[in-house]
């Protein structure tokens, strides 16, 4: 079923024209109550924490998985590397913590944070908080840094934030444009007129948009640990995805020259049975995942398992241009509390 609702939003399925009588009424009840609540915070009746240090909120317009994460991950590595002390907050999607808010450690599991916390963490050892209440993870971690980055929570009003960042797919762009459930828009696409900088993951960007690329280093081994460049791989190979848009990391697998014997989608954030992942494996001689996929196998992974790392690389000059927007922001705080 989600397949066939990804193909309306996305590639015009015929399905649409017959749904579109049931669903366009639901897509404008959900706009009018999305636009009602922004209004909400905007005016008042709903309180707004500011935080005392900047916010940079890294989000999408759209439902599913745009690359934000691995956008998170570079500006925590460039703020790093500014000198800066930058801590990350996320929702924790699809996990339960003992308790709200909640700091990320080694011991995490992904069932308790979701698997991005844990997968920031792990790549970059800042402070990392969860709580369904963004504002709540904020003031966990908030003594601890100087610059706050939260991983999606465009639409998280109750959190107020000094700039804003889309992450858009650049194969997919905003499908029909149309608001959920007829179409993949959590807001309409003039939102994007009032963010700070638009980030696009491959594809063609346009005139505003800062181009993305995600690009893959040598795969490393879930058990060992070992690093193996992507063309050493000898073998048959069985690729899965568990994440937004899972045709993408298998496109780039063949665009790296490995055709893998089957490739096996999974759901967003979907938790792994031990069991059906060793019979997926026995289809090849190798199982490779996302990253992402990773964190949440590392346990009972078998020494025949890898994983493919992406990073985040834009144009040099539109970079320093973000991270120093940032920067700025972080002194006028420093200098308003002086």
């Amino acid at each position: 079923m989600a397949s066939v609702i990804e193909q309306i939003w996305f590639e015009g399925h015929p399905a649409g024209t017959v749904l579109k009588p049931f669903l366009w009424p639901l897509s404008k009840l959900f706009g009018a109550v999305s636009q009602r609540r922004r209004l909400q915070y905007q005016t008042g009746r709903k309180a707004v924490y500011r935080s005392s240090v900047p916010v940079v909120v890294v989000g999408n317009i759209t439902a599913g998985g745009n690359g934000k994460t691995p956008v998170v991950i570079w500006l925590v590595e460039q703020l790093k590397a500014a000198g800066l002390n930058p801590g990350v907050v996320s929702r924790g999607y699809g996990a339960k913590a003992p308790h709200y808010p909640y700091r990320v450690d080694s011991q995490s599991t992904t069932a308790e944070v979701g698997d991005e916390p844990v997968l920031i963490f792990r790549r970059t050892g800042v402070p990392v908080a969860v709580s369904p209440k963004r504002a709540e993870a904020v003031q966990l971690i908030e003594p601890d840094v100087d610059v706050i980055i939260t991983d999606d929570g465009l639409q998280h009003y109750a959190l107020a934030r000094d700039i804003e960042i889309v992450v858009i797919d650049g194969q997919r762009r905003f499908g029909n444009q149309q608001l959920i459930p007829l179409g993949p828009l959590r807001e309409g696409c003039d939102r994007l007129q009032e963010v700070d900088f638009l980030i696009c993951n491959g594809g063609n960007a346009e005139e505003n948009e800062i181009p993305m690329q995600l690009v893959p280093s040598d795969l490393v081994n879930l058990k060992t640990g070992e690093r193996l460049g992507v063309t050493k791989l000898q073998g048959d190979v069985v690729a899965m995805a568990g994440i937004g848009h899972p045709p993408r990391f298998f496109n780039t697998l063949e665009q790296l020259g490995i055709t893998p014997v089957k490739c096996q989608p999974f759901a967003d954030h979907q938790a792994f049975a031990e069991q059906e992942l060793q019979q997926l494996s026995e289809l090849g001689q190798h199982l490779v995942m996302t990253e992402k996929d990773a964190v949440k196998c590392h346990t009972f992974a078998q020494s025949n398992w890898w994983y493919l790392p992406v990073d985040a690389e834009m144009p040099a000059e539109q970079a320093d241009s973000l991270i120093n927007r940032i920067i700025k922001v972080k002194e006028e705080y420093g200098s308003s509390s002086a």
